[in-house]
């Protein structure tokens, strides 16, 4: 008996160095780190005795954090309909058809990955919600598949790639879509950004330079790391069952027949058809999508097109709904804490006056600034794992110090979105939905993704800070 086991121990395939750190730090991390929750709740009691000791009384703490409580409620629910109308559009009949005869392109376990990767970041950014549970589809319907040996693990790692890289570089970035937006700028970030353009952030050809150098990697990567056939598992070997249990779907009574017929849908969708001509019979459609409204109101009413039947629409509905729990919850907190930065001052002194002006003593020039704010929010990012609700956080001081040391305003955003995304590969707070539809537990692929973290970051965040050279400041532009 321990001769068999120690000859399946030799046969094993040994996993790679980054393979093995990573799966230390995943046991660490399950064992110690709490919900993202408990973080967000770290952070405000941080800031507000950060504020005390700043020199602001408890009852002007105590009042900035109940103003701001409910600041952001309009971005909050924007931002949680940006994934539930990304879930809608992904779990489409339609989609779901495009999807498998996807799947069916690899010709290869390892091109398998690399397609998947690739599909999951061009999604991403257009919107991370069908990014995240398009890829987790198209994941198990290419492990249907008896022609080639998939693992399972390397290519559920590959569906997160838009979560870690890609969705803040495009139109559904949180931090870009506020800015654009002067109806999403909270009242006290105003004075400080103005409002900033798409064409000043994810439009410009640095992004795509970005975009296009980051993907390659993250392609690159994955082919690199997923294992040959003979070390490959396949969801078979991880005792995944990829069978899909699908509740039929009638009408029982007489009451349900508007619910399955596509009449209503077809009513609404003709009622929004003058609405859709006037906003995008001029100008740039992506431009004009930077309107968060515009955007969520867009993908609903394509999922309810999608869906056809009203019954179909609300399940899909329904079945979006825990992934935007943690933005419901969380997000008010970020608007306390953006208050009790802003509006509780020691003389005429905020808390976020006196870290910009920190930052601002560590930067000698633009370039340097970028660098410290690309490991501060990558850093940051890792325990509070929301790009929009962190951004609340984070703008106030970063973009008052991009102010006075001459740092482009809009490229100091998008130095955001590209550092604060990436510790997304290694805290698996936005993974959940994925491993939800993969039945896989995070620990299987955490291995694959901290691959792609060590190897991104560097990469891409120097790339960032090197393109710093090419923008020159301007001052905020007020609506």
């Amino acid at each position: 008996m321990t001769d068999t086991i120690l000859n399946e121990r030799a046969a094993a395939p040994r996993e790679g160095v980054l393979v093995r750190m990573s799966q230390t730090m995943v046991a660490f991390s399950e064992r110690w780190f709490p919900d993202a929750y408990i973080f967000v709740l770290l952070a405000t009691v941080a800031v507000a005795l950060a504020s005390i000791a700043h020199g602001g009384s408890p009852v002007a703490v105590s009042t900035a954090f109940g103003e701001g409580f409910w600041s952001i409620i309009p971005f909050t629910m924007q931002m949680a309909l940006v994934a539930i109308g990304g879930y809608i559009v992904a779990l489409s009949p339609p989609v779901a058809a495009l999807m498998r005869r996807a799947a069916a392109m690899p010709s290869t376990g390892r091109g398998a990955v690399v397609f998947v990767g690739v599909v999951s970041i061009l999604l991403s950014l257009v919107n991370w919600g069908v990014s995240l549970i398009f890829s987790g589809l198209l994941v198990r319907e290419i492990a249907r598949r008896k022609d080639i040996r998939l693992d399972y693990r390397a290519a559920g790692a590959a569906g997160y790639l838009g979560l870690g890289f890609g969705f803040t570089l495009g139109i559904s970035s949180s931090a870009a879509q506020l800015q654009a937006n002067p109806a999403s700028i909270p009242p006290s970030l105003m004075p400080i950004t103005g409002v900033i353009s798409f064409y000043e952030t994810i439009l410009t050809w640095q992004n795509l330079l970005v975009i296009v150098v980051g993907t390659a990697l993250s392609a690159a990567i994955c082919y690199y790391t997923t294992p040959s056939d003979a070390a490959a598992k396949t969801a078979a070997d991880l005792g995944v069952d990829l069978t899909d249990v699908k509740a039929e779907q009638k009408p029982t009574r007489p009451g349900d027949y508007l619910e399955f017929s596509p009449l209503l849908t077809i009513l609404i969708v003709v009622l929004a058809a003058g609405w859709f001509y006037e906003t995008f019979k001029s100008g740039n459609p992506l431009i004009t999508m930077s309107g968060l409204n515009t955007y969520n109101f867009v993908f609903l009413l394509v999922g309810a097109l999608l869906h056809w039947r009203p019954r179909s629409f609300l399940v899909s509905f329904s079945q979006a709904m825990p992934s935007v729990a943690g933005v419901l919850l969380q997000f008010p907190f970020y608007g306390g804490i953006a208050y009790m930065l802003t509006r509780v001052k020691a003389g005429s002194v905020s808390l976020s006056d006196t870290i910009a002006h920190w930052f601002v003593g560590l930067a000698s020039d633009a370039s340097v600034f970028s660098f410290i704010v690309g490991i501060y929010s990558a850093i940051l990012g890792f325990f509070i794992p929301s790009a929009g609700g962190k951004w609340i956080i984070e703008a106030p001081y970063i973009m008052k110090a991009a102010n006075e040391i001459g740092a482009h305003l809009g490229w100091t955003v998008m130095v955001y979105n590209i550092a604060e995304t990436l510790p997304n590969f290694i805290n698996p707070f936005w993974m959940l939905p994925l491993l939800g539809v993969l039945k896989l537990k995070s620990k299987d692929l955490i291995g694959y993704t901290s691959m792609q973290f060590f190897i991104h970051f560097p990469v891409v965040m120097l790339l960032a800070v090197a393109l710093m050279h090419t923008f020159t400041y301007r001052a905020p532009v007020m609506p």
